[in-house]
């Protein structure tokens, strides 16, 4: 059983890269970030014809998530619970696969940086640290369930000097600030694995790089993007890898999929 996350960064503009992925991977469930669409214009139909069920939540033009399935999705949770917020950056649902009930969660966290006309505008900061402070309090209830849970996306966070090609480029970025490294360490406190790191302790495990200044040819990359796991799931836990096709493929999302298997 295979659940992937993938910053798709719009749906609709990377529709054919997604669904050749879908096509060739076939995972079971998909946390999608970034889908840049209302309801109104989500493909549902395409994904359909491929066996998927979707979930939204939505907005015009930027962020928004989904979650994808081969079985039926139960929607828990729309947004996080205590925080008002505008943005669409959090959706959870249950997803039961040969009997097993799964707790997943489809995650966008803010970026944090300043505008780039108003270096000094820290609003954006603000924003992160206070999504990060309903994110861990909600995940501690998520903590708790007796079931598998796996929560995946785009964090935007670089937690190690070994996760970004040149630390010392990222030194005041809002992604590599110990504010926010030491918030996303403490998923690990409440329980949650690190997926790739169980697996690649050493590897960079890169799942971005910019479209600009050859890049991705150069690895010049990044990981922003986690599976967090449970105890219940990781006792089920079997693999979990960086698919670079989909960066490699034609119109790409300068993010590409981590995916996780799973015995059933």
């Amino acid at each position: 059983m295979k659940i992937a996350t993938y910053n798709v960064n719009s749906v609709n503009a990377r529709i054919d890269n997604l669904i050749a992925w879908l096509k060739e991977d076939k995972p079971d469930v998909v946390l999608l970030q970034e889908i840049k669409t209302e309801f109104n214009s989500f493909p549902f139909f395409e994904l359909q014809t491929l066996g998927y069920e979707a979930k939204i939540l939505g907005q015009k033009s930027y962020n928004g998530v989904a979650i994808l399935g081969k079985n039926k999705i139960n929607v828990i949770q729309e947004n996080l619970p205590g925080l008002k917020d505008d943005n669409a950056r959090y959706l959870e649902a249950d997803v039961t696969i040969e009997g097993t009930k799964w707790r997943v969660a489809s995650i966008y966290l803010p970026n944090g940086n300043p505008p780039y006309n108003n270096p000094d505008d820290d609003s954006k900061w603000c924003y992160k640290l206070k999504w990060m402070d309903a994110f861990l309090e909600h995940a501690k209830e998520l903590a708790i369930l007796r079931q598998p849970v796996v929560l995946g996306g785009d964090f935007n966070v670089i937690m190690t000097d070994n996760d970004v090609y040149d630390p010392s480029v990222f030194k005041n970025n809002a992604l590599f600030r110990p504010e926010v490294r030491k918030k996303l360490k403490a998923l690990s406190y409440l329980g949650f694995y690190d997926a790739f790191k169980i697996k690649h302790e050493k590897e960079n495990g890169y799942t971005f790089w910019d479209y600009a200044g050859a890049a991705f040819h150069n690895d010049w990359g990044m990981r922003i993007d986690y599976l967090w796991l449970n105890a219940y799931a990781v006792d089920k836990f079997e693999s979990c890898e960086v698919n670079k096709k989909p960066r490699c493929g034609q119109k790409p999302s300068d993010h590409t999929v981590l995916q996780a298997v799973f015995d059933k």
